[in-house]
């Protein structure tokens, strides 16, 4: 299957899509999402037992992460359920088979998240990563918390959430966040035959205890008033002038000037 800003193809048992729109830093715009989706429905069908979520060999950005461009400039909630983003997480997360996240470049925002959902991550040393909500004053979803959450130890989480700033591989891979770093020239290999052992493997039993572990990690008990009170911190934020003053400054390429209000 051939599409505008991905590839995908299956080979035996194991079906990859590889983000292709590095005019745009493979930025996950609504087309791109809506063409992933599209293509692990397709492998759904023909009962792929392992997908490789990838971008093409050697380019700098993985992916730059939400389409920023496409957020509500104020009063309305930037990553409702219906959101690209969020409509992502879920597909890969409800996937029947692993997926594995293959990185080489930086990753960006909401990228950071998208490679958390997978289910297991290799990336070369030189891949970074960079969860940049706040730079943007984006005031991130719960579900998208949560995905934090469930990989990193909460002081790394909000590392990453507060400071914006890159984490190297390397450094992930020490915190048991990401599963394995290799070489450029060795990544695709090591991915593949990891894919393979997957793929050898009982489906059913792997399928089954996907979900199993989807259903554990998102069993937070949370009240009713918690929950408003959550949301209702939220609209704080994207009612505020620093919400609009993020996402006129991503769109004038410049750095923006936050007030706290």
């Amino acid at each position: 299957m051939a599409a505008t800003m991905i590839t995908s193809q299956i080979a035996g048992a194991i079906g990859t899509i590889t983000l292709n729109h590095e005019a745009k830093r493979n930025v996950l715009s609504e087309i791109l999402v809506n063409e992933v989706v599209a293509a692990l429905g397709e492998f759904a069908q023909r009962e792929i037992r392992c997908a490789v979520l990838r971008a093409a060999p050697g380019v700098k950005v993985w992916s730059a992460g939400h389409d920023v461009s496409e957020l509500p400039e104020g009063g309305l909630d930037p990553l409702g359920w219906r959101d690209p983003l969020r409509y992502l997480i879920r597909e890969l997360e409800n996937f029947p088979a692993p997926i594995i996240a293959m990185i080489e470049g930086s990753v960006w925002g909401g990228a950071c998240e998208t490679v958390l959902a997978c289910d297991l991550i290799v990336a070369t040393p030189e891949a970074t990563f960079a969860a940049t909500p706040a730079r943007h004053g984006v005031p991130y979803n719960v579900s998208g918390l949560l995905t934090f959450l469930n990989t990193a130890h909460i002081h790394i989480a909000k590392e990453m959430l507060f400071t914006g700033q890159p984490i190297s591989a390397s450094r992930l891979e020490r915190m048991g966040i990401i599963n394995h770093v290799a070489e450029a020239t060795e990544i695709e290999e090591f991915t593949y035959a990891t894919a393979r052992l997957i793929s050898e493997n009982a489906p059913l039993a792997i399928s089954v205890m996907k979900e199993q572990l989807r259903i554990l990690a998102a069993a937070h008990t949370m009240s009713p008033q918690d929950f408003e009170r959550i949301q209702g911190l939220r609209r704080v934020v994207y009612n505020s002038e620093d919400y609009s003053e993020g996402i006129h400054a991503f769109k004038e390429k410049r750095k923006p000037k936050f007030h706290g209000r």
